[in-house]
């Protein structure tokens, strides 16, 4: 199959052959879709991280079935709300705003449970995120599964997507060592010259969550 098939597959499958929603569901323009359409081509890692179930080997060669073989038949693998401690607590506020607050008062109690079994996890919370420079990674108003981490930011893995706090501000970056001593380098997604990568100073970071996943908002 070549990829204009499987963009149309792929589109009659997560959004009932609506293009516009398809586009939506990933965060482009619908101008985007048709031109992969005419080009027969598309961006295979934005596509895997926004359409869930979706085959990596599949995604590749076009050969085989679309979905991975365990998601096919299993209705857990949809991310669902629910009010009855199933899953992990989401809180509707925004990383970049009211987060912390959340954070750190136990009494704060989470607005829904969001039931998805990659994050069920201990200490896993989802949170909104908004801002544009993690796109395509991560679009502007998706949701977001965090989880504390207490290894200094030294040892953890590099070029993974952590949430920083400092004292004066929040965001939400890929994370690699800096070329200075006792830095670390802040790098966006997105390619667009208003963001731009940053060095900061270890010890002006507070706290560090690793960013586990995303969905986009569907409640």
């Amino acid at each position: 199959m070549d990829k204009k098939g499987m963009l149309d597959a792929m589109v009659t499958h997560y959004t009932s052959g609506n293009k516009a929603k398809f586009a939506q569901l990933l965060g482009v323009s619908a101008q985007t879709i048709s031109a992969w359409g005419a080009r027969n081509t598309f961006d295979s890692e934005l596509i895997y991280t926004k359409c869930i179930g979706l085959s990596p080997d599949w995604l590749l060669t076009g050969e085989g079935s679309m979905l991975r073989v365990d998601d096919v038949t299993t209705p857990e693998s949809i991310p669902c709300i629910n009010q009855e401690y199933k899953g992990a607590p989401y809180y509707n506020v925004d990383f970049i705003g009211g987060f912390e607050f959340v954070s750190n008062d136990q009494t704060q109690l989470p607005d829904y449970y969001i039931n998805y079994p990659p994050y069920n996890k201990p200490g896993v919370m989802w949170c909104n995120l908004t801002g544009h420079s993690m796109e395509p990674e991560i679009s502007n108003g998706d949701v977001i599964a965090l989880k504390e981490v207490k290894s200094p930011i030294e040892y953890l893995p590099a070029g993974e997507i952590y949430g920083i706090i400092t004292d004066d501000y929040r965001t939400v970056k890929r994370i690699r060592p800096g070329e200075q001593k006792g830095f670390v380098r802040l790098i966006p997604a997105n390619k667009s010259p208003e963001f731009c990568e940053q060095e900061i100073p270890v010890e002006m970071i507070r706290r560090v969550f690793a960013v586990l996943g995303s969905i986009r908002k569907f409640f």
